[in-house]
């Protein structure tokens, strides 16, 4: 995350009120903007097709199948995803550049065999689903699961824009493709989807296999246990696994389920307020982004800069008490823009749904998830800040008691009736946001002993 931050700083430099906005623009496209551009392309879809092109009940069927790919491939790559990013950035750090690619492609095949063998297991159990549909939608799982590797080489080589540009032409592509076609049924659909996808993937890979050098065609030495961080593995799992949880209560509790396409199932009263109300994120990202990874950042980096050579002790607690206060400055500011833009939403809720020709009964479930992912951007943020001291273990503590609790407190919540739809997922993002700002304020307290003190001799 750190070369946003460099690239947001050498926008802010210029000192104008356009060059402000660009950089706010810059970190809400790569904060939200590939999430944001794969729901709205959806919406497009389903909006265009349904009782135009294709019946109302295949349009579910469809993006019920993406939502589950979606979900699957970020769990399953997200184990993988820290761990190696972590690799990649102790590389390019040691300036063992022509690393990267042997190991890119050991990740994307390591990914390929594990996500291949589950989609297999899940598309046995899918009778009703016919083989040209069982074939793209394996495939589009294991597109998926490697395109989310990509994308991170993409964004350490800055190439922020093209990232965005990248997935809005190929979700261009899905819709483009979706109203040319001929109406195929639900197969011509997931068919589009592969496709759109291949484009993607392909086309990350590409502008990656041309910037890095490569000394070997494969290597895995991003699984060595000497060179990497295990820990990482089960903070990219819980948390991503966090996300999904209640997703997964609502999908498979029967009280608000119905089986929809083979084992996948949807939930009728609980899929549309959340994913809607997941869009409202972007201001708080994009100030997220611009303040962790600019004020934040640099400190953090002067503090740890000061520390390798030899600062003296005046300098480095300076910069300590800098970092501190950006931290605090940073996560006030999310603090504030997303509770403005959470104000705001709640006001104009019914109005929202009413646009989007959604029933009013969603309103009161649709006000507590709005709140759920407005902490959850907090969360995010003091996990970042774990990530940047160097503190696995507290995010992985973190992430796992977002697991424990958000399955948890939906599951109870769907015992106790319609009214407490919601509140699970939302009460879990406070205790998380609680937790984690009592954990990096002891992190803070106790910097200068963990930073000298507990560091291994050679």
């Amino acid at each position: 995350m750190a070369g946003i931050g460099f690239e947001l700083r050498k926008i802010l430099k210029r000192d104008t009120l356009t060059s402000i906005i660009e950089a706010y623009g810059l970190a809400g496209l790569i904060s939200s903007g590939p999430w944001v551009l794969s729901i709205i392309a959806l919406l497009i879809i389903g909006i265009i097709s349904v009782g135009v092109i294709y019946p109302s009940y295949i349009i579910i069927q469809f993006l019920i199948t993406v939502t589950y790919m979606m979900a699957g491939s970020l769990i399953l790559s997200g184990a993988l995803q820290i761990l190696f990013t972590r690799f990649v950035a102790d590389s390019l750090f040691l300036g063992e550049d022509r690393r990267v690619i042997p190991n890119l492609f050991g990740a994307m095949l390591t990914m390929t065999l594990v996500s291949g063998l589950i989609g297999l297991v899940v598309m046995y159990f899918c009778d009703s689903i016919d083989i040209v549909s069982k074939l793209c939608l394996l495939g589009s799982f294991v597109l998926l699961t490697n395109q989310w590797i990509v994308i991170i080489f993409l964004s350490g080589m800055k190439e922020y824009y093209r990232i965005v540009a990248t997935i809005f032409c190929g979700y261009g592509l899905m819709i483009f493709l979706s109203y040319i076609m001929p109406p195929c049924g639900y197969v011509g659909l997931v068919v589009i989807f592969f496709i759109s996808q291949a484009v993607l993937t392909f086309a990350f890979l590409y502008q990656v296999v041309v910037t890095f050098p490569g000394e070997r065609f494969i290597a895995f030495e991003f699984l060595d246990p000497k060179k990497v961080y295990i820990s990482l593995v089960f903070c990219g799992l819980f948390y991503n696994l966090a996300v999904w949880s209640d997703k997964f209560v609502f999908w498979f509790r029967h009280e608000t389920s119905y089986a929809q396409l083979g084992i996948f199932r949807a939930s009728y009263i609980y899929d549309l307020p959340i994913f809607i109300a997941y869009l409202a994120v972007v201001p708080g990202m994009a100030v997220f982004i611009m303040k962790m990874e600019t004020d934040f950042t640099e400190n953090c980096l002067k503090f740890y800069d000061n520390v390798r050579k030899g600062g003296s002790l005046n300098t480095i607690r300076l910069y300590k008490d800098k970092m501190i206060l950006s931290c605090r400055n940073s996560i006030y500011k999310i603090f504030k823009i997303q509770g403005i833009t959470l104000a705001l939403l709640l006001v104009f809720a019914d109005k929202i749904l009413t646009f989007l020709g959604i029933d009013l009964i969603y309103l009161n479930l649709f006000y507590v998830d709005l709140v759920g992912v407005s902490l959850q951007v907090l969360v995010m943020a003091i996990l970042n800040v774990m990530y940047y001291l160097d503190k696995r273990y507290s995010a992985c503590i973190l992430s796992f008691i977002m697991v424990l609790t958000n399955f948890v407190f939906s599951y109870i919540t769907v015992d106790l009736g319609p009214i407490y739809y919601g509140y699970g997922f939302s009460l879990s993002m406070l205790v998380c946001t609680v937790v984690g700002l009592i954990q990096i304020n002891s992190h803070f307290n106790d910097l200068e002993y963990q930073t000298f003190m507990l560091q291994k001799t050679s």
